[in-house]
């Protein structure tokens, strides 16, 4: 009789080899579901984070990058106020006296035809002052009040090579003056003076081979 025999129970009661029965333990089946759960909500967040980054490399890209050209054409296509600050006068808005500051005669006359078939309008014409006459020896020097510094004696300079420019800080008006010096001969070249003056507006003309496409901020 084996010894996990009860006793005065034999019969079919009795247990009789050397194997044992086992108790086995529950399947904790709750487990396995919840890690199901969370395997499926994993996979959720990783496909709406990939279809996100699709978005971005795609249609989100292209439409960002479409509102970044429209806003380069319009900064382009939009003067900027420092510009339109730092324009120059047009020659006609311009009245030069011209002064024969040498012992030469008619100098200031046919200087001052000159200028004004270039678009100048024309002041006083003869000759220089005593605080002039005999007294410049370069080709000339351009005069006027404080203001006209940066706007004024730049345009007339294209004009005459060399020439020096002075400001008188008690001038009033707008007016400028050209003192014709001993070393002038004539003035600068037209072809030349109206390069110098579109180069001035900064309006001078494309280089070869290069063209705005109209079409590029449609």
């Amino acid at each position: 009789m084996s010894m996990l025999t009860p006793p005065g129970m034999g019969g079919q009661y009795r247990i009789t080899g050397d194997k044992y029965p086992r108790m086995r333990r529950p399947r904790r089946r709750g487990r396995l579901v919840l890690m199901m759960v969370a395997s499926v909500a994993v996979v959720g967040v990783g496909g709406w984070g990939t279809l996100q980054l699709i978005d971005v490399f795609t249609g989100g890209g292209k439409q960002a990058s479409a509102s970044g050209s429209k806003a380069a054409c319009a900064t382009k296509a939009s003067p900027s106020p420092s510009a339109d600050a730092a324009a120059v006068p047009k020659p006609a808005q311009i009245t030069v006296n011209v002064y024969n500051a040498t012992p030469r005669s008619g100098l200031a006359k046919s200087t001052a035809d000159e200028l004004k078939k270039r678009g100048f309008r024309i002041g006083d014409v003869g000759n220089a002052s005593a605080q002039w006459d005999k007294k410049v020896k370069g080709t000339g020097v351009l005069l006027g009040p404080a203001a006209s510094l940066d706007t004024s004696l730049p345009v007339l300079a294209t004009q005459l090579t060399g020439a020096e420019r002075r400001t008188e800080a008690t001038r009033k008006g707008t007016t400028v003056d050209l003192i014709i010096g001993t070393a002038f001969k004539n003035l600068t070249a037209k072809a030349a003076a109206d390069k110098a003056l579109a180069a001035l507006n900064g309006a001078a003309a494309p280089t070869a081979g290069a063209s705005a496409s109209p079409k590029a901020c449609s």
